[in-house]
């Protein structure tokens, strides 16, 4: 025993009389500790809560629309979900995020998705396939504060609303491919809210999203219709639903006020009043060319994807420190200590050979996921002229099943859905009281 007192008094002396090698931290020299940019993990409690406040406020959206047709609710609801999704959780757990998660749980084994991301990520979705976009209404923070500042909603020409309605898709295509092979989450990266919600965040991404909601001032829910990537899902999702919004409860008396009343652009006229149809066998031949056209734009997509390949691989850290290795080996370059070159070199210097190896894997993942992405993308325009180019008889205005939002905008336009209610239908706009089909509902009420 006495010898191990001996060794432990000449361990404390040594440590006492060695340098130390890195400074001792110095709390009273002004340093500032930086702020996090990501909000703290929360309890599990808590974290459920955000679960339950979600299907409570799906639920009630869905009743706001389907039963109480009710705008006065849903803007009410929409202010409640953007102080509590929004400013409250910052923007996190987000639904729209959550599509990373799920992909980057998918193709690597040992993540785990937290629960609460699951059903962020799968309630919304559920919803849209009975009842369409209700999240979209009033549950969606991202949506509520477009919704918000809408001032004075233009009409975007439908080939331009057709031409960027396919860039949602791109997108939910790219942030998936990106996160499954590990290389960035590029939804939540370039999310133009999330950094108005935190109230910090890049010069660029706050400039982008004041952008989103200048533009939207005139533009109904720019980043909704033309880049949301969860968007893209609900709007699949919407195309099964049992249920849909329906504008008049009674028959339409197409006096196209709903379709004034619109701000996305939903609205569909009934096929009637559109311009003469070409005959059938027109039709027929032009969709069997559209259809012989997909695989080329499918093939075409896939090269694409294979050429950008290379430059997609680089964006993974694995990738990009074996190639920063190889370089420096080709054409040494001394870098001054404790850079974050010097130290990315040195990381890579302990096992260059695993590290080559990895990234090599990573480059055969990436390059499987261009090729898909590619593909991906000329099936989205393939799929989209082979709709453009099939005629769907409507006898009614109707929301279109994927791009409606379930606003409750057009409720209180229908003259027919003012009688069921008992409202006056002189109190609509002059010039819309001055319609013939308005006058005799009007005439019909008296």
């Amino acid at each position: 025993m006495a010898h191990r007192a001996w060794l432990l008094l000449l361990f404390a002396a040594a440590a006492l009389g060695a340098e130390s090698r890195f400074p001792p931290p110095d709390f009273e020299g002004g340093h500032q500790v930086p702020v996090p940019t990501t909000p703290a993990a929360r309890a599990l409690t808590l974290e459920y809560l955000d679960v339950v406040v979600l299907v409570a406020a799906l639920g009630l959206a869905t009743w706001l629309v389907y039963r109480s047709r009710s705008r006065r609710g849903i803007t009410w609801l929409s202010l409640f979900s953007l102080g509590y999704f929004g400013f409250y959780r910052r923007g996190c757990v987000c639904a729209i995020g959550a599509i990373q998660n799920i992909a980057f749980g998918a193709f690597e084994p040992g993540y785990a998705i937290p629960l609460t991301v699951l059903a962020f990520f799968v309630a919304p979705l559920v919803v849209a396939l009975f009842f369409g976009r209700t999240f979209c209404a009033a549950v969606c923070p991202h949506g509520a504060l477009q919704d918000l500042v809408l001032v004075k909603p233009l009409k975007v020409p439908s080939w331009l609303e057709h031409g960027l309605g396919v860039l949602p898709f791109f997108f939910v295509g790219a942030g998936v491919i990106f996160a499954a092979t590990g290389s960035a989450f590029l939804i939540c990266r370039y999310d133009p809210f999330v950094p108005l919600f935190r109230l910090t965040g890049s010069v660029g991404l706050l400039g982008l999203g004041a952008a989103f909601l200048v533009i939207g001032t005139v533009i109904g829910r720019p980043y909704c219709r033309f880049f949301c990537p969860y968007g893209a899902l609900l709007r699949l999702a919407s195309l099964a639903a049992k249920w849909r919004v329906r504008v008049t409860p009674d028959t339409c008396t197409q006096c196209r006020l709903c379709e004034h009343s619109c701000p996305y652009g939903a609205m569909r006229e009934p096929s009637g009043g559109a311009a003469a149809a070409e005959s059938p066998p027109i039709e027929r031949r032009r969709l069997t060319l559209l259809l012989l056209v997909l695989p080329v734009l499918i093939g075409l997509g896939a090269l694409a994807g294979y050429q950008l390949a290379p430059a997609a691989a680089r964006l993974h850290p694995t990738v990009a420190l074996a190639e920063f290795h190889l370089r420096n080996q080709a054409s040494p370059t001394k870098y001054p200590a404790m850079t974050p070159e010097a130290l990315s070199l040195e990381r890579a210097a302990a096992d260059p050979e695993t590290l080559i190896a990895s990234a090599k894997r990573v480059r055969q993942r990436i390059t499987l996921a261009s090729w898909l992405l590619g593909a991906w993308v000329g099936l989205v325009i393939g799929a989209k002229l082979i709709a453009l180019s099939v005629r769907v008889t409507r006898t009614d205005f109707e929301p279109d099943r994927g791009g409606c939002v379930a606003c409750a905008r057009c409720f209180l336009s229908c003259p027919n859905e003012r009688v069921r209610r008992g409202l006056p239908v002189e109190a609509l706009p002059a010039a819309a009281a001055a319609e013939p089909a308005v006058a005799a509902v009007a005439a019909d009420a008296k």
